[in-house]
């Protein structure tokens, strides 16, 4: 698989990251396993997790799972904090908060420290000199070795960039994750152009619009999708609607005339965008990983590129 650099830094990652928001429930140990081996024999490298995904289950398997499959030099671990569902409030950017969350996010883990941590949204609330202040304390302590972003707007990433960049010494801002597919083009108009302008690499998450992409719901709600559990039901919903409905219609036709499933056409678009470090895919089972990495060596013609681009616009 593909290595590329994320953003100016000189952190080297797999073109496509896995994530894991669903292991430690919808996927066991057993199936996570597969596909970590399965992962890394594709030359796969970044594995993407979060304090919050499965109330902290899911770091404590992909620890787990890292120490019994691979040599830790080999991957590129990924986590995340901010979110606080069980908090005072829903989340918290605070010092105080940070780095107890980073602390606990490595216990869990098994690990001294992670390849990447990442402010899992931003916080209004908290002034973000404190927020990046706390950033600067978990790198520099050796906790972490890279800093970047998640769900932030344009001008919240140049802001903490910029932040980062009035004081000698500061951590940089070196990834910016953000939603991104041909179902959600919104960081064309901000969040792109601001990573490219600061130097963040961009880690596209969910490049499958939630699994619509891979057509699967074109006739229904297969019983054993996400849509139809009770925890993603609502992340699903707002994808099945009649715009989506045409640019999954328009993937499917490209697919067939490539001889290629509507996933590979899908993951292909977002992933060879301009200033795409990685896209990371949340497959919830082995099978579905396999059939992802099936897009390996698929390079979409510029044709269908742009008939893609054309129909998924929201201009």
């Amino acid at each position: 698989m593909e290595q590329r650099y994320v953003g100016r830094s000189g952190l080297s990652v797999s073109r496509l990251g896995l994530g894991t928001m669903t292991w430690g429930r919808d996927t066991d140990a057993e199936d996570a396993a597969a596909q970590l081996r399965t992962f890394a024999e594709a030359g796969g490298n970044l594995i993407d997790t979060a304090d919050v995904y499965t109330g902290g289950d899911a770091e404590r398997l992909v620890g787990r799972l890292i120490r019994d499959t691979m040599p830790r030099s080999e991957v590129v671990i990924s986590t995340k904090a901010v979110l606080t569902p069980a908090g005072r409030r829903p989340r918290d950017a605070s010092r105080r908060h940070l780095l107890a969350a980073v602390d606990a996010s490595l216990a869990r883990l098994g690990l001294d420290y992670v390849d990447l941590w990442q402010l899992h949204t931003y916080d209004v609330e908290v002034p973000l000199e404190e927020t990046l202040a706390a950033l600067d304390a978990i790198v520099t302590s050796g906790r972490a070795v890279y800093a970047g972003v998640c769900d932030y707007s344009g001008w919240q990433l140049a802001a903490a960039a910029a932040a980062q960049r009035t004081v000698p010494g500061r951590v940089p801002v070196v990834a910016a994750q953000v939603e991104y597919s041909l179902l959600a083009r919104d960081p064309e108009r901000e969040v792109l152009p601001a990573a490219a302008h600061v130097g963040a690499g961009v880690l596209a998450w969910s490049p499958l619009g939630r699994g619509v992409l891979t057509g699967k719901y074109r006739t229904g709600i297969p019983s054993d999708s996400r849509a139809a559990t009770p925890h993603f039901a609502e992340f699903v919903r707002p994808y099945l609607d009649e715009r989506s409905r045409r640019v999954v219609e328009s993937v499917t036709t490209a697919a067939e005339g490539l001889g290629v499933s509507p996933l590979s056409v899908a993951l292909s678009w977002v992933r060879d965008q301009p200033g795409i470090s990685s896209a990371i895919v949340g497959a919830r089972t082995h099978a579905q990983l396999g059939a992802i990495l099936l897009s390996e060596d698929l390079v979409l013609p510029r044709e269908i590129r742009e008939a893609l681009d054309d129909v998924s616009s929201t201009e």
